[in-house]
């Protein structure tokens, strides 16, 4: 097997090796068929809800719920990057920054992201605002941290370097500190998309009326295990389709091994 034939595979062993495992356990009726159900029974529901027309509660909302999830994580993934960014790259060159918000952030970082639920619905009620919220303050730390330690780790003589060829300072940033900041910010984007997607079904779990995270909370009242599951596997692959496209995204920065 050639290596780009190898490469191609691999990532596909562990996803069949646990449908196997799970067609197995369904087939033998090693676990009760209400507790899992068949993986052809779940793909069954799962394309119904993609594009089902029987008139069935779920037929065909896989689109709709989509969209209001990901515009959640499009607007709360937003509000975390843009002061994580700035603080943390901030904070990486500025001792003085760094101590002044380093106690505050590294405490506010220890509560539980659940902590934070029920004074956000009482503040902000059930709903966008809420959701967005909690994806807010769950994907800024991975962002901050990743940034301030960054800028930090930046070499002194390239410093040193770009002020003896005249680099004025916002030069001195884009040129050196930021292409070389980028792989570990690029690292950090990426836990702050994933956490992104982990937050919104918290969110959508209080009540909203779409995404899949009402999905899940709509299945888990009806007892729809196949439903259930069909919610967390469709998560999953949005997951991994944004984190492509954000990967694909970064790969234009500056200083990003392409």
């Amino acid at each position: 097997m050639t290596d780009s034939w190898k490469y191609r595979v691999l990532p596909w062993c562990f996803p069949l090796l646990v449908l196997a495992i799970w067609w197995g356990a369904t087939g033998l009726e090693v676990v009760p068929h209400w507790l899992l159900p068949s993986p052809a029974e779940v793909a069954h529901t799962m394309l119904a809800y993609l594009a089902g027309s029987s008139g069935a509660p779920y037929d065909g909302r896989f689109w709709h719920d989509a969209a209001a999830s990901l515009w959640r994580v499009a607007c709360g993934y937003a509000l975390a990057v843009i002061p994580g960014l700035i603080l943390g790259l901030w904070s990486g060159r500025s001792a003085t920054l760094a101590r002044l918000l380093g106690s505050s952030i590294n405490g506010i970082k220890s509560v539980p992201g659940i902590s934070w639920l029920p004074l956000a619905l009482i503040w902000l009620g059930v709903g966008f605002m809420t959701t967005v919220s909690l994806i807010a303050l769950a994907g800024f730390f991975p962002v901050y941290f990743s940034a301030a330690a960054a800028a930090a780790s930046v070499p002194p003589n390239l410093i040193n370097a770009g002020r003896m060829l005249g680099l004025s300072r916002q030069k001195l940033f884009v040129s050196v500190i930021l292409p070389w900041a980028m792989p570990q910010i690029c690292a950090g984007l990426r836990v702050a998309l994933g956490m992104s997607f982990a937050y919104l079904v918290l969110g959508e779990l209080t009540g909203v009326p779409d995404g899949l995270g009402a999905l899940i909370m709509d299945a888990r009242m009806n007892g729809r295990v196949d439903l259930l599951l069909s919610g967390i596997v469709l998560i999953a692959l949005l997951g991994s389709v944004c984190d492509a496209l954000l990967v694909r995204l970064l790969s234009l920065a500056p200083g990003v091994v392409r």
